[in-house]
């Protein structure tokens, strides 16, 4: 059996999860990840080259050869790194810049919607500071405000009021908070019902959802505070019927890889769906084009069919012949953050229970924001970004996975910590709307 060496891009808690995940594979071979972190450098060998850094990252596979190039995160695919691959002789995967500005633009994404039906929230889109504030002033809060571009996570704002609205577009446009991603907003209405988040597998045609998950956004407790890359998930999202899931098959998952492609921009990778089941059945919030995070720490622990093989059938357009397999056992993953996070925070802050937190049955603990403190060799960890660890477990119910989670969760220290404390409690109806 010949074994695959793998370069998987990336360097956070989904990295994490997805260079566990493909490392049970028996056909796994090498895996390197550039950068990687101080969890991963246990599976993999760590590469110190930017994500984004498309040029260095060709040079890099032309100099190692890997069979497989696995590009995570959103920036490089935006960036085009799939296409340099490819373009470089290498099996990439992941979807190319034209089908993965399907996230990176949040202005194309709703016109892809209108333009083939699928269902979203009323919207307009806008590039002038005083048309947007106008436009806002017509139409009451409650209602959102979204950075077109790339704002790691952060560039949406749910106003409940007024004042709140316009703040968000100034910050916005004005005073260009997330940078060229704010130059245009789209202002969108404010749709009411549960989250959820479908991930799914496509090769372009075939689409294979993924066992579904709901992340928790807000900062703190109770869905309050602002916006992060995400604080905690939980999958099962929601008590699904299957004539919701056949609608959201129907009217959303297998509609937009459709339009995708009739547009000319096949979609091949990981596609996510950001979905708000109203009384109107599920609506499209946001696509994202890869792994959520943490979302992929929550999902990707009940994956029982060999990734590697999914991943190959993907590139290979031969999804449809691969039968994915899920545990029914639910997830829970708590997300441990630096003080202060998401605005400013400190790092190089020394980490402690870590062996305990990972010793407790059914539990993992992926790192994002983290690296080594001294000697690699000594295993000694301190933090190095916002969102540090993800504590995921899984058990037999979600409410025991939930527990299992924040046990682990409550073995780890570091200066500043927090966690919210309600992941899997809040947000979460008793079972999805029925149509």
């Amino acid at each position: 059996m010949k074994k695959l060496d793998i370069l998987l891009v990336g360097g956070g808690g989904r990295e994490h999860a997805i260079a566990w995940k493909l490392a049970q594979s028996p056909r796994c071979g090498r895996i390197r990840c550039a950068p990687g972190n101080a969890g991963i450098a246990a599976i993999a060998e760590c590469v110190p080259i930017p994500a984004k850094d498309v040029a260095a990252m060709v040079a890099f596979a032309r100099e190692t050869t890997p069979d497989l190039v696995f590009v995570a995160p959103d920036d490089p695919l935006a960036l085009g790194m799939v296409d340099a691959m490819e373009a470089a002789g290498f099996r990439a995967f992941g979807p190319r810049a034209a089908a993965a500005e399907v996230e990176a633009s949040k202005v194309f994404s709703k016109g892809l919607m209108r333009r083939h039906g699928i269902p979203t929230a009323a919207y307009e889109t806008f590039d002038d500071l005083d048309a947007a504030l106008a436009y806002l002033a017509a139409h009451p809060a409650p209602i959102v405000v979204k950075a077109d571009g790339l704002a790691l996570g952060k560039g949406v704002v749910v106003a409940k009021t007024d004042a709140e609205a316009a703040d968000a577009v100034r910050s916005m446009m004005a005073d260009k908070a997330f940078g060229a991603a704010g130059a245009r907003v789209v202002i969108e209405e404010f749709l009411e019902g549960p989250e959820l988040t479908v991930l799914a597998f496509t090769d372009g045609a075939t689409v294979v959802p993924m066992a579904s998950s709901r992340d928790h956004k807000r900062a703190f407790d109770g869905d309050r505070g602002p916006n992060t890359g995400g604080m905690g998930a939980v999958s099962p999202g929601a008590d699904l019927s299957p004539a919701l899931e056949r609608a959201m098959r129907e009217t959303i998952l297998q509609p937009t890889v459709d339009a995708l492609r009739a547009e000319g921009r096949l979609f091949q990778g990981v596609l996510y769906f950001g979905l708000m089941l109203t009384r109107d059945g599920p609506k499209v919030i946001e696509y994202n084009a890869r792994f959520g995070d943490p979302e992929a720490q929550a999902v990707l622990p009940r994956l029982e069919t060999d990734l590697l093989d999914i991943v190959e059938a993907v590139i290979d357009r031969r999804l449809a012949e691969v039968l994915i397999r899920w545990s029914p056992r639910p997830t829970c993953c708590v997300v441990l953050a630096s003080g202060g996070y998401p605005g400013k925070y400190g790092t190089g802050l020394p980490i402690e229970g870590l062996d305990a937190a990972a010793a407790l049955p059914d539990t993992l603990v992926f790192h994002a924001g983290t690296r080594f403190r001294g000697d690699p060799a000594e295993r000694r960890y301190e933090t190095a970004g916002g969102r540090v660890l993800g504590v995921c477990a899984t058990a037999g119910d979600l409410e025991s996975a939930i527990d299992r989670a924040y046990d682990g969760a409550s073995r780890i220290a570091f200066p500043g910590m927090h966690y919210r404390k309600d992941i899997g409690r809040t947000g979460a109806p008793p079972a999805a709307p029925r149509p």
